[in-house]
């Protein structure tokens, strides 16, 4: 792990009770085997950038990747690697899946999952769409193969705005789900009619804007950086909103030397290694009304750890937490994540 890493970790780790019951000794073991393990498995892993810091390093260390989660799917497809194991949540692992079908994909558990995922199940969803035929059907890629298989289009953060805007343009109305915050964002952005279903991230929703109000008059000079799976109020006192990559290149960007980020602190991580030297300061989730249930990291991702990660790598089963996604479905699912793989590609050229 490079000195930069080490601190980054260290400083995370340090007062958190969740890595008190390894010492550092054993967290340095542990590395090591997994190291060891993923290159006997021919694996490779990839990190979601809310995973914890010591996760993100040992996914950089191997020859893996950190990043967001279309990263992350598109890494392991192209990597040469039989085998993905997959820090972070369950629809990412089945994304990997659905964009590398011959390959084994597992994660350090299964129970990792996301609350927009839970939030729209797929009788539900499907009934939904039914209501309204003539809709295009927008998913995020916080669903789970099934919802994907439902929808004309799947979607990232980061190219939302531009998607609908371009579905706009050709006279399309929009049944988008389940991030509603993230939704109502994009219908403002863009003008477009979009009908949205009812969902939200357990992180972004706690977000407060009359603490952050108070924390940027602590931190005047500071940059308020703010994902749009935010609330509103939360999202309208943004200097940059954005998805998790477009969070941290704003940090490298911009002049400022301190940034209130209104997104999982796991970012931190990889903000604090692109920007050395910059503070970060997390968004308030206290305040009227809050009921802190994540306190600004997911408590699936923060389900990613040393332990787990080696207990997949010890033998050809992976104490049972390997993905599968039926052929059918994934052939269904891969139809508009191909759709979004070659929309984001045009973006670029």
């Amino acid at each position: 792990m490079t000195a930069q890493a080490q601190e980054i970790v260290r400083a995370h780790l340090a007062g958190t009770d969740e890595q008190d019951s390894l010492t550092s000794e054993q967290r340095s073991l542990y590395r090591q085997r997994i190291k060891e393990r993923l290159q006997a498995r021919d694996a490779v892993m990839v990190a979601h950038y809310y995973t914890d810091p010591e996760i993100q390093a040992l996914a950089e260390e191997s020859g893996g990747c950190v990043a967001d989660s279309l990263e992350m799917a598109r890494f392991g497809r192209d990597h040469p690697a039989s085998t993905l194991i997959v820090a972070g949540v369950r629809f990412m692992g089945e994304t990997a899946k659905i964009l590398s079908p011959e390959k084994r994909v597992f994660m350090p558990t299964l129970e990792a999952t996301c609350s927009l995922d839970i939030g729209c199940p797929e009788d539900q969803f499907a009934a939904f769409c039914d209501q309204h035929p003539d809709r295009t059907v927008v998913v995020y890629a916080n669903t789970s193969a099934a919802v994907k298989a439902r929808a004309d289009w799947v979607v990232t953060s980061s190219i939302a705005v531009e998607l609908i805007e371009y579905l706009d343009q050709r006279g399309e109305k929009i049944l988008w789900a389940p991030d509603r915050h993230l939704g109502g964002y994009v219908r403002d952005r863009t003008g477009a009619d979009v009908l949205c279903w009812d969902g939200a991230c357990i992180v972004h929703e706690e977000f407060k804007a009359q603490g952050l109000e108070s924390l940027k008059a602590a931190y005047p000079d500071a940059a308020i950086l703010v994902h749009p799976e935010s609330p509103a109020p939360v999202v309208a006192m943004a200097d940059v909103v954005g998805s998790t990559s477009q969070l941290i290149s704003a940090a490298q960007r911009m002049d400022n030397s301190t940034f209130i980020v209104a997104t999982d602190k796991g970012i931190f991580y990889k903000m604090q290694q692109m920007a050395p030297g910059k503070t970060f300061v997390e968004a308030p989730t206290a305040g009227s009304g809050a009921a802190c249930r994540s306190c600004a990291h997911c408590p699936w991702m923060a389900m990613n750890g040393l332990e787990n990660t080696l207990a997949v790598l010890q033998d050809d089963q992976g104490c049972g937490q390997e993905i599968f996604v039926d052929p059918a479905l994934a052939a269904k699912a891969m139809k508009p994540l191909d759709r979004m793989l070659e929309f984001g590609a045009s973006l670029k050229r």
